[in-house]
């Protein structure tokens, strides 16, 4: 597992490991969003040892940490510091934000994406990921993608090759606060509904007119909660029906 950003361009990716035997890497799956990407080496006859996880929940802030990489090609290089913040966010290759970052004043430089953060115990809490600095090297605010984001994210990459987004499947109308107030009515307006998704298989029908020129209107979409875990999405649609009105 690395950084997306690590072999966004990378022609070929060559893994190394401690005894300095050197394998090619196929790509897996990746998520720009998370700015992770997982990689596949086949290695016949050699034991390769997983890191053990930590929970990332369990940070606090001055907890020690260890950030290990390979700045300006110097690999397996070792560093210490601790956890100055929790919960920041920072801006992944596509610009989309990454939410509940670990900022650590462990020295992270160029060459250190990808890399493990580790807490006292040796296990993973976080994937370096980024640097803050105006001239490019370590200036004591380094931030790594915290492990419980791993933990979710990696399995999907492994069966799928991508993260599966949940999809609601409605079209909501436009302007929807001027014919919310318009026919007295809460919620989002469903103007269409997709078919074959879940709420067309449970009867949810868009604004559709009917004869006279009188318009129904479709359900009012009240509260919509989605829950991911790893690869299980639950959608939980609540809905109300709506009288027609001319």
């Amino acid at each position: 597992m690395t950084n997306f950003h690590v072999v966004q361009e990378a022609n070929v990716v060559t893994v190394t490991l401690q005894d300095g035997s050197s394998y090619e890497a196929l790509p897996v799956g990746s998520d720009p969003d998370k700015d992770l990407a997982v990689l596949r080496i086949d290695a016949p006859g050699v034991e390769l040892t997983p890191v053990n996880l930590g929970d990332s929940s369990l940070l606090e802030v001055g907890r020690k940490v260890i950030a290990i990489g390979n700045p300006f090609g110097l690999d397996t290089t070792m560093t210490v510091g601790v956890v100055s913040a929790l919960g920041r966010e920072i801006e992944s290759v596509n610009r989309r934000t990454i939410r509940d970052v670990i900022q650590t004043d462990a020295a992270i430089n160029p060459g250190n994406s990808g890399g493990p953060l580790l807490n006292s115990l040796g296990q993973l809490v976080g994937v370096n990921t980024a640097i803050y600095s105006p001239s490019g090297a370590s200036s004591g605010i380094g931030f790594a993608i915290p492990v419980n984001t791993v933990r979710r994210i990696v399995p999907e990459l492994v069966t799928y090759g991508r993260v599966q987004t949940p999809i609601l499947g409605i079209t909501r109308l436009p302007q929807p606060d001027y014919y919310r107030e318009l026919w007295g009515i809460e919620g989002v307006i469903v103007l269409d509904v997709v078919e074959g998704t879940d709420p067309e298989r449970l009867g949810m029908r868009g604004l559709r007119r009917v004869q006279r020129g009188q318009i129904q209107l479709g359900e009012s979409l009240w509260k919509s909660k989605v829950k991911r875990w790893l690869t299980k999405t639950t959608t939980q649609l609540l809905w109300n029906s709506i009288n027609p009105v001319t």
